[in-house]
């Protein structure tokens, strides 16, 4: 079982074509650190939203045979989101779901993705490249020098920077499509 515990900093950044961003990575000597996959995350709350209400994060994500728990703080936002982030690695996801239901807790918001991580030597960043329902997204998470320099390198401007999460994404989006929201999933 993996357990990390720690501060995230990351930002988020619009995309349009995959191809042509990890071309951009792969030039620049960022090689595939983890493959193309599948995640399907989902969101726990009370029937309140308690925690979304205090800005904290119970998430169950499952992607390529595992079941990862992560716990995310209230985020701190400038130019960049930092909150605590601490996760682990369950083997029975089933077991996980049902302790969290005896405890109050319910599934909020589904949302899916396809991801793919690059890294660079020894650096201490990663980049993310997210293929989601409602576009491309790649993330820089690390510390906010490597984020500025990695960003700038890849031919992006501070300006492009966003500190939404997924879910505050989505709900832009169904607005801008004039749609209700439920959950971020893929078309089956």
């Amino acid at each position: 079982m993996t357990t990390n515990v720690g501060v995230e900093t990351e930002i988020k950044i619009r995309v349009w074509d995959v191809e042509e961003i990890e071309s951009r990575l792969r030039v620049r000597g960022f090689e595939a650190s983890t493959a193309r996959s599948f995640e399907r995350n989902t969101v726990w709350d009370t029937p309140e939203r308690m925690l979304k209400g205090s800005g904290e994060i119970v998430r169950l994500r499952d992607t390529r045979g595992k079941h990862i728990l992560t716990y995310k703080g209230k985020a701190q936002t400038s130019k960049y989101k930092s909150r605590e982030e601490v996760e682990s690695e369950f083997g029975d996801a089933q077991v996980l779901e049902r302790i969290f239901t005896r405890l109050g807790l319910q599934p909020r918001f589904r949302y899916e993705k396809y991801r793919t991580e690059y890294r660079r030597g020894s650096e201490p960043g990663v980049v993310t490249v997210d293929e989601t329902p409602i576009g491309n997204y790649i993330e820089l998470e690390g510390p906010p020098e490597w984020i500025d320099a990695t960003g700038a390198e890849l031919g992006f401007d501070e300006s492009e920077f966003s500190t939404k999460s997924y879910g505050a994404l989505y709900l832009e989006s169904c607005v801008e499509r004039g749609i209700v929201p439920s959950n971020m999933v893929f078309e089956r």
